[in-house]
């Protein structure tokens, strides 16, 4: 995999959520990019079971569980503030055994999903969030494929993400910052959605909270 740049797409004013999305794959199919399948990225969020915190008042800490489609044999478990692991699928199962000491929250799965496509060099995802029936936002993914350091290609990637988004385009994503020099990896895009999709739960006002 390349370098990838993940951020939100506002919805156009006065259209909804899917006609925001038609004219964005649009726009790409007049540049030339053509369908490349589909994708899917969702995210169930862990929350320390109260028997672990003890008497304290310690406060409970957030554990994301996540899956992409693009990698359909890995799945991601990232900690707030903290490290991502990469485990196979059968870490779902583990979570399962883990459930006195990490348990899901109340309706906190959160996925996006939509169409893959390719322009040149560039792989472009744009997905529908939805939690449960409801749609509440509009991703853009954008991998550079032939470079794996953020700092070599980003002026690039930029080009290119304003060539479709317009006003809309992001700043670099903050994983970038912390990565430096360093070769991009898989974990750095499943970092990037879990900052979306905590931002989108915000913007909605649904706390990750109460236990199943």
């Amino acid at each position: 995999m390349g370098v990838t740049c993940v951020s939100q797409m506002p919805v156009a004013e006065g259209k909804s959520v899917q006609q925001t999305v038609e004219l964005l794959t649009r726009k790409l199919e007049m540049l030339g990019a053509e369908k490349q399948g589909t994708f899917c990225v969702d995210c169930e969020t862990y929350h320390t079971a109260a028997s672990t915190l003890g008497s304290q008042g310690q406060a409970g800490k957030l554990m994301y569980v996540m899956h992409n489609s693009e990698y359909p044999l890995s799945c991601f478990a990232l900690f707030e503030n903290g490290p991502c692991l990469t485990a196979d699928t059968n870490f779902d199962v583990l979570m399962v055994k883990l459930k006195g000491f990490f348990q899901s929250a109340k309706a906190s799965k959160i996925e996006t999903r939509g169409t893959r496509y390719q322009y040149c060099d560039f792989l472009v995802k744009v997905g529908t969030v939805t939690m449960g029936p409801s749609a509440r936002g509009i991703s853009v993914e954008v991998e550079y494929g032939p470079c794996v350091v953020a700092s070599d290609c980003w002026s690039l990637l930029l080009e290119f993400l304003q060539s479709f988004l317009g006003s809309h385009t992001p700043g670099a994503p903050t994983v970038f910052g912390n990565r430096h020099d360093a070769v991009y990896g898989p974990a750095d895009t499943m970092v990037q959605y879990m900052e979306l999709f905590n931002k989108i739960r915000k913007q909605q006002q649904v706390p990750v909270a109460g236990i199943r």
